[in-house]
């Protein structure tokens, strides 16, 4: 079944294949058939009622350096699509936000991965709050007396702003670092947003787990591991990616999270654990597809491609 798919997505010619979802997924729909539409999100237009993209038809070759082809520019009606991949990068910020709002206008009958609603209402680090009881002890608040307290309960904190990305601007602050003031001063500075405070994990160092869930259904995982210097495990800081199962801790989280991420549509998520907390669940533009592909694991492209095709051909039916 060949489908008309859209991507939304960051200006491919920056994206880094080696290690990027949304190419993994651009690879499986080639390799399926499917037509390929890409566009960015500022070439995105609502014109009487119909949402507009200009943008190319897109082909891909797992080439470093050489890995895509553009052609046939144009603008397209969205509403002729079989499916939109809802993939840009956050920051999720307003302008991401209005593109949930003008992409909700094309369901139901152009389904969107994920759903945009959904991505609106599950921001990383608020979505995983429904879930405290998995997670570390957790502060959110722009109160720096509040901030104050819980160091000097929990004595070892990392702080993060509660709508970034990709470990940008996390710091830990242990029980007598004078930089907790001025830290929070500029976080506070830099974001209108509240900040998310959690007490220090230190399992990091072994690694932080990331799990991907495909409707609602454990994929695969890959794990994380800092460099010495740092204490935060994301791969582009310095992380190290490794193999990995699944603790019994793990399991027991995925079975909690995992009837709510089918409910809200969210086909594509990867969630975050520590030890044996959960601490995010990443649903905006997840990632890890390549890294567990590349240490013997599952092809969940296809997994979310099958489930992707399902949903179509019930659409249809």
């Amino acid at each position: 079944m060949a489908l008309k798919v859209a991507f939304q997505m960051d200006p491919i010619e920056r994206i880094d294949i080696r290690g990027d979802s949304t190419f993994a997924l651009l690879l499986e729909a080639q390799w399926r058939g499917h037509d390929a539409f890409y566009y960015t999100p500022q070439d995105l237009s609502l014109c009487d009622g119909k949402l507009l993209a200009q943008g190319h038809s897109l082909t891909v070759e797992d080439k470093p350096g050489d890995h895509y082809r553009l052609a046939h520019p144009r603008t397209v009606d969205l509403a002729e699509f079989d499916v939109v991949q809802l993939r840009q990068d956050p920051p999720f910020d307003m302008a991401y936000i209005t593109t949930t709002h003008l992409l909700e206008r094309l369901q139901p009958e152009t389904l969107v991965v994920n759903d945009p609603a959904a991505v609106r209402n599950s921001p990383e680090k608020v979505f995983v709050l429904d879930f405290l009881d998995l997670m570390p002890p957790t502060l959110v608040t722009r109160s720096l007396d509040e901030i104050r307290a819980f160091r000097d309960k929990h004595k070892d904190i990392v702080v993060k702003p509660l709508y970034g990305n990709g470990g940008a601007a996390i710091f830990r602050i242990a029980e007598g670092d004078t930089n907790l003031n001025s830290l929070i001063e500029l976080l506070g500075m830099t974001f209108r947003e509240p900040i998310m405070v959690q007490r220090y994990l230190p399992q990091v160092r072994a690694g932080d787990k990331r799990i991907i869930l495909v409707d609602g259904q454990f994929a695969g995982a890959i794990n994380r591991v800092p460099s010495a210097d740092e204490t935060r495990s994301n791969l582009h800081v310095g992380g190290t990616a490794e193999a990995t199962t699944l603790t019994a801790r793990d399991k027991e989280i995925c079975a909690r999270l995992g009837p709510e991420l089918k409910k809200r549509g969210l086909i594509f998520a990867g969630i975050d654990v520590i030890g044996d907390y959960l601490t995010e669940i990443n649903v905006t533009s997840p990632t890890g597809i390549r890294q567990v592909q590349q240490f013997g694991g599952p092809d969940i492209a296809a997994m979310i491609w099958d489930v992707i095709e399902k949903k179509v051909a019930a659409r249809r039916a």
